[in-house]
């Protein structure tokens, strides 16, 4: 492969994020890679991989920006994508530092049946986690303009995102997504235009909504009260997707938020717009 150059030379160093409507470069386990790569001669969009898989691209006056992002567990260190362009006789590299960052741990009160399940719930808990993960490996090539998203629901953010939890004091998996605190019945809103993947009622997540953006950007809503939509329905930014309940696995009425890029969860606040 033909290295293209050091970080140093492809970062996007200097243009306002907010202007261009993407997030900041922000190359972290959890976090954001956000790289420019100049315009091939026939203008088709790049194919860029990280780690096997197909990262996000947009256009930016000559050039294009690769969104990648970054898994939770990734070792900080050097790191490289993939680039080819039609007509290329071999895909170029372009290498990035991950740094480090550190995620807090968080310990929650839940229903035991909630943290050991029963036998019976098992084959239930297996089958929704394979339609789950099939949702979010979903790729389409709708061109993307936007990469950043309004907050689907008026709220307070925290900053869950990462953290360690440990469920009645047994260890689980980092948290995925945001949770933002709303009362129940408060209407919860599609961040920017897409398709829905996936809604329905899950055991862990409750009344769950998944809906892609295009080109590997995914947005999951977990938890919900009601949901207002529909698998394969057609939405345009701010239409309603359902209002913040307390099914699944909660401590109280919230709505967990969570945004993927190219089949890695990333911190939504990344993302979002400011409040």
């Amino acid at each position: 492969m033909q290295s293209v150059a050091d970080a140093g030379s492809v970062i996007l160093a200097g243009l306002p994020a907010l202007a261009l409507a993407i997030p900041e470069h922000a190359p972290r386990p959890g976090g954001i890679a956000v790289l420019k790569i100049p315009a091939s001669q026939n203008g088709t969009p790049p194919i860029v991989r990280f780690e096997g898989r197909r990262a996000l691209v947009v256009r930016r006056d000559d050039n294009w920006l690769a969104v990648i992002g970054i898994p939770l567990d990734r070792e900080p260190g050097p790191a490289t994508a993939s680039i080819c362009n039609v007509g290329d006789n071999e895909p170029r590299t372009l290498t990035f530092d991950i740094g480090t960052h550190a995620y807090r741990e968080q310990h929650l009160t839940v229903k035991p049946g909630y943290v050991n399940p029963a036998p019976e719930q098992l084959e239930r808990i297996i089958a929704e986690r394979e339609h789950i993960d099939a949702a979010l490996a979903r790729w389409s090539d709708k061109a993307v303009d936007a990469v950043t998203l309004r907050a689907p629901v008026d709220g307070t953010r925290s900053s869950s995102f990462g953290s360690r939890r440990f469920f009645n004091d047994e260890p689980r998996a980092p948290h995925r997504g945001m949770d933002i605190a709303a009362g129940a019945g408060t209407r919860i809103s599609a961040p920017l235009d897409g398709t829905v993947l996936l809604a329905g009622d899950y055991y862990f997540t409750g009344n769950t909504v998944i809906v892609d953006h295009g080109q590997g950007l995914l947005t999951l809503y977990a938890h919900l009260r009601d949901l207002a939509v529909e698998d394969g329905q057609i939405l345009e930014r701010g239409e309603r997707l359902g209002t913040v309940g307390a099914t699944g696995r909660v401590t109280g009425p919230h709505l967990h938020f969570a945004v993927y890029l190219n089949g890695t969860p990333v911190d939504p606040a990344l993302l979002l717009e400011a409040p």
